[in-house]
């Protein structure tokens, strides 16, 4: 399935300073839809390249990181269990910064 998943408000440090990334996922063997849970896992191990730990807490984001498929707040689309399609776009933008 192809993606475009984007990093913003400094994530984009864990990916190489790469803040877009047009990418092929595979959906996980004996899954019909990828969901978002998936394209964690998959984010985690094929983009992130230090410090997983800003970036994931447990299987999910860590709090302060905002979600959006498609410009809509994944809050109102169900979260981990947000299903992707073909084209979607994924943005993950931290909103904690230093001061």
């Amino acid at each position: 399935m192809q993606l475009t998943v984007e990093f913003g408000g400094g994530l984009e440090l864990l990916c190489d300073s790469v803040k877009i990334h047009n990418v092929n996922v595979e959906t996980p063997k004996g899954v019909q839809q990828l969901i978002m849970k998936d394209l964690l896992v998959w984010v985690q191990k094929n983009l992130i390249k230090e410090r997983p730990e800003m970036f994931i807490k447990g299987d999910t984001v860590r709090p302060g990181v905002l979600v959006l498929v498609n410009d809509c707040d994944w809050e109102l689309s169900g979260q981990l269990d947000t299903t992707l399609e073909e084209k979607d776009v994924v943005v993950f933008i931290s909103t904690l910064h230093g001061g």
